[in-house]
């Protein structure tokens, strides 16, 4: 398994990374099998945020009197500095550590820096001053911010959206974090759950010098990563040719699922309902054709345009019409007048 470097924070670790936004779906038993079976198997980084509801406590569980054996990053969600120490404690608390190796402002949508008026990167600073964070990072969705990060050098660390469904601006980003010594933390490696192929996902990003947090929930899909440290995976012309196809079928306008449109007024369950042309063309078609998924589609058909889900959403998508799209698509699919 490679290794790589996170940038100046000097930070060593595998090239395959557990990203714990999920194990707040499944009982802390398994969270915690889930936890440790990752780090027996050879993952020593682990992700997590305060906005995961209890996925802190469960990393706290998992790692308890084993601190020192493993990288933990966590994010805050914060936009005062009052609500950064707040969130700060809290986390310390649900880990069961006195510091993080990577506290990252969470999903924002301004490069904070110093003297911009928010206090928020002197309260940063002054966490690390204090040892409570080992290095400074940060995450966004927009590429134009992701862009100011980069050439702020302010940023030890910075989390962005990238799968082999990048653009070249997004490789590009990938490209400038590492010229400037960041570490890249590399989320939606998945896109939202849309790339099912493992092995193409682990050879696109053995190409760059960036950390793949791999969002795992299930034991299965844990042996899958895990099954990576036994054998290394390069770029083939077979997978480059599977990748090139499966681009061809995906890019463009798609949701990728990150939820941040949510929630909505009238209670769609957008960040699935306006990808459902995609997921029931790459999953077992069943699991989306009951009974209560067609009840959930047909709530699109309570849209009141509000808007909302349109001004949250970082990758500026129409949402109301790609939930019409999707639910044309899925009412086709019912009929039989499309095919899956």
């Amino acid at each position: 398994m490679k290794e790589i470097v996170l940038g100046k924070t000097g930070i060593v670790t595998p090239q395959n990374a557990f990203g714990a936004l999920p194990v707040q779906r499944v009982d802390m038993k398994m969270a915690v099998k889930l936890l440790r079976g990752a780090y027996e198997g050879g993952m020593r980084f682990f992700d997590t945020a305060r906005a995961y509801s209890d996925s802190e406590e469960k990393l706290g569980e998992a790692f308890d009197g084993m601190r020192d054996k493993v990288f933990i990053s966590s994010k805050t969600m914060a936009k005062t500095p009052k609500k950064f120490w707040e969130d700060l404690e809290t986390t310390l608390k649900n880990l069961r550590t006195d510091y993080l190796d990577i506290y990252q402002f969470h999903c924002v949508l301004q490069c904070f820096k110093p003297g911009d008026g928010t206090g928020m990167y002197e309260a940063m600073l002054e966490a690390k001053k204090q040892g409570k964070v080992r290095h400074i990072g940060i995450t966004a969705h927009l590429i134009n911010v992701a862009e100011e990060i980069v050439e702020s050098g302010l940023y030890e660390t910075i989390q962005f959206p990238f799968c082999y469904l990048a653009t070249e601006r997004e490789i590009a980003l990938v490209k400038a974090a590492e010229k400037a010594d960041m570490g890249f933390l590399a989320m939606k490696g998945l896109s939202g759950g849309l790339l099912t192929n493992s092995e193409a996902c682990m050879a696109f990003m053995s190409q760059y010098n960036v950390l793949p947090l791999w969002g795992i929930q299930r034991e299965e899909e844990l042996r899958q990563w895990l099954g990576f440290f036994d054998r290394d995976v390069q770029m083939t012309d077979e997978i480059a040719h599977f990748i090139e196809e499966d681009r061809k079928s995906l890019m463009g306008d798609f949701c990728r699922g990150c939820g941040y449109c949510m929630p909505c007024t009238v209670g769609i369950q957008i960040n699935n309902c306006a990808r459902m042309s995609q997921l029931i063309r790459r999953a077992p078609s069943a699991n989306f054709l009951s009974e209560e998924w067609q009840g959930l589609m047909m709530k699109i058909e309570e849209c009141v345009d509000c808007g909302l889900c349109k001004t949250r959403c970082p990758y500026n998508l129409d949402t109301p019409n790609l939930l019409r799209k999707n639910l044309a698509d899925y009412k086709d699919i019912l009929a039989g007048k499309a095919e899956i």
